[in-house]
């Protein structure tokens, strides 16, 4: 054990020769703030992070890099030309789930090119919806007719499609009117079809 030179041990034991109060002391860590010790951490995580390279990926971070990369370049450079108005749509429908929904649209505005002018003729496209097409008969023969069809009149559909958009058909009859007037009416079967 080494000895201590006597003002050293003056110093630790008060002069005094009895057991001296130490004054613990603090490490440079200790003395910063809990916040600048988090921040540290932070940064030394980082750099970890950046010798093993990983990188940073947000949808907005992805979005802001595109934007920056697409303003960064000079006018009159390639890649700079306006994009077609189609090609904006195309994305906002993409986007919204709207693609299905405005194709089948297309293909009922050209219905009777589309079915044929016999079946057109007694049946009209009323609604889609989650691939189901309701079309609706001029009566009660016809949308038997048309069930029993609906195989054959799905695939013509789905043909001009080029995949496979309505997966069921559903066929109703013809709105008729309402024979129940007033306050007090009868339950019973009522009027039958003599609409055709």
């Amino acid at each position: 054990m080494t000895e201590l030179p006597p003002e050293d041990e003056d110093q630790i034991s008060g002069g005094s020769g009895g057991v001296a109060d130490v004054e613990p002391v603090e490490s440079p860590a200790a003395r910063r703030e809990p916040a600048q010790l988090a921040r540290d951490a932070m940064d030394r995580a980082r750099e970890s992070a950046k010798l093993r390279g990983a990188a940073k990926s947000s949808p907005r971070r992805a979005r802001r890099d595109a934007y920056a990369k697409r303003d960064a370049t000079a006018p009159f450079d390639p890649g700079r030309e306006p994009l077609p108005m189609s090609a904006s749509v195309e994305a906002l429908l993409r986007r919204m789930g709207w693609t299905e929904t405005v194709e089948v649209a297309a293909v009922t505005a050209r219905w009777r090119e589309v079915i044929g002018d016999r079946i057109a003729d007694h049946c009209e496209p009323v609604s889609f919806d989650d691939g189901v097409l309701t079309l609706r008969a001029s009566s009660t023969a016809w949308a038997t007719q048309l069930t029993l069809m609906s195989g054959q009149v799905r695939h013509r559909i789905n043909e001009e499609f080029g995949r496979e958009v309505v997966r069921e058909l559903k066929v109703t009859g013809p709105i008729t009117t309402s024979w129940t007037r007033g306050q007090r009416t009868v339950k019973g079967r009522g009027p039958r079809d003599t609409y055709g």
